[in-house]
């Protein structure tokens, strides 16, 4: 799960980033409503944005206008001050997906983001099954027939992009841009190390991960 934050308040980005990279999240951050425009202009693969709306350059609800102008349908949990209600209200109405006013706590945040995640999958819980495999997003944990497999953060996450584009070929490039962070150095070379680590530990029975040559991978099952 990969994570914009937009927050001018640097004390507060940096326990946010440090909340959600803990639970298993890549997390970028900006501290202006131009960047955050520009930065959701150029990479498509966030699966949240947590959008503060009293950003300098540009106002929060602008950001989220020209989000949702441009068709982009990203979920997009918005900060406000705690008696900023006709700004909250303005947010829901442009296409926001939930507000938190501050002060808030982190245990809350973390637990809407879950749940905005999981909407913008289609899910209604956090544990996504492929065949006897099964993986809960919330705790982070992997099993096979209900024996738990031990994966390391990457191979984690590898396995949670697979899963929730069960079926469908993902590129390198794109597991790249949904696992790591601005100036993380992963080359497409490490992810075929990564995805060969998984396959030694996951493909067990009727899973199996695809090579499509030169494209990416799948995560299928296998008919028996």
């Amino acid at each position: 799960m990969r994570i914009l934050i937009a927050e001018d308040d640097q004390v507060l980005a940096d326990g946010l980033k440090r909340s959600l990279r803990a639970s298993g999240a890549a997390v970028d951050h900006v501290a202006s409503g131009s960047e955050a425009d520009a930065a959701l202009m150029t990479n498509t693969e966030f699966d949240l944005l947590i959008l503060d709306l009293g950003l300098p350059k540009m106002h929060g609800l602008e950001v989220l206008k020209r989000l949702r102008a441009r068709g982009q349908t990203l979920p997009v949990l918005i900060l406000t001050a705690a008696d900023g209600v006709d700004e909250r209200v303005k947010g829901l109405d442009l296409g926001a997906d939930d507000y938190m006013a501050k002060p808030f706590s982190l245990q809350e945040l973390e637990a809407r983001v879950r749940a905005l995640t999981r909407r913008g999958m289609g899910a209604a819980t956090s544990v996504i099954r492929h065949g006897p495999l099964e993986y809960d997003q919330t705790g982070r944990v992997a099993s096979i027939d209900g024996k738990m497999i031990e994966l390391s953060a990457r191979e984690l996450g590898l396995l949670e992009v697979l899963l929730q584009r069960s079926g469908r070929l993902v590129s390198k490039e794109q597991m790249v841009e949904r696992l790591c962070e601005w100036g993380d150095e992963v080359s497409n070379n490490a992810i075929e190390v990564y995805i060969h680590r998984l396959r030694k530990k996951i493909e067990k029975g009727p899973i199996r991960i695809a090579t499509v040559r030169g494209l990416g991978y799948c995560l299928e099952k296998v008919q028996g």
